[in-house]
């Protein structure tokens, strides 16, 4: 690989970065906006603070690297991997990120780059090319992880309300 497809691709890799931020910041802020628990500039000052330190909290915890492992290594044959295929790859996130953007459609920009891989990888070298261990592991994963949110979410919301079930505003002082 020459230097220019290198830096072309490390461009390619940043614009996707910054549609990422862009596509998701809106939907980790509008619940704190929204309910006028912070004002924009200190959500939006939160949340670049935090997405920068999960980087460094990502070092500490090994558990996570099987996670960027997977993603980079688990989904297509590594030998398959090209600079066509990760410029595939992160177009078609890309697009599918403005597209559900545009249209207003909840979606993941991390499950679109998953897509993208797939695609690219598909498209350079066919099923064969696919590692359906780790593909089946990423889609349980993309299915299960938001279930047990929502299911835990709805036992804390379920608890708490038990618990302040005889609670009155004035008590509340």
């Amino acid at each position: 690989m020459t230097f220019e497809i290198f830096v072309f691709l490390v461009v390619v890799a940043l614009a996707f970065d910054f549609l990422n931020g862009l596509h998701d910041a809106a939907n980790a802020i509008a619940t704190v906006v929204a309910t006028r628990l912070l004002k924009p500039v200190t959500a939006v000052a939160f949340a670049a603070f935090f997405n920068f330190a999960a980087y460094f909290l990502a070092l500490a915890v090994p558990e996570l690297h099987r996670v960027a492992d997977t993603i980079g290594k688990g989904l297509i044959d590594k030998d398959l991997v090209t600079p066509a295929v990760v410029f595939g790859a992160l177009v078609g996130a890309m697009f599918w990120n403005v597209v559900t953007w545009l249209k207003g459609i909840p979606s993941s920009s991390s499950h679109a780059l998953v897509g993208g891989i797939i695609g690219a990888g598909v498209a350079h070298a066919g099923l064969t090319g696919v590692q359906w261990g780790g593909l089946n592991k990423t889609l349980v994963a993309i299915v299960l992880s938001p279930t047990l949110g929502m299911i835990l979410a709805m036992l804390i919301m379920l608890i708490t309300s038990w618990l302040g079930v005889r609670a009155t505003a004035a008590g509340a002082e």
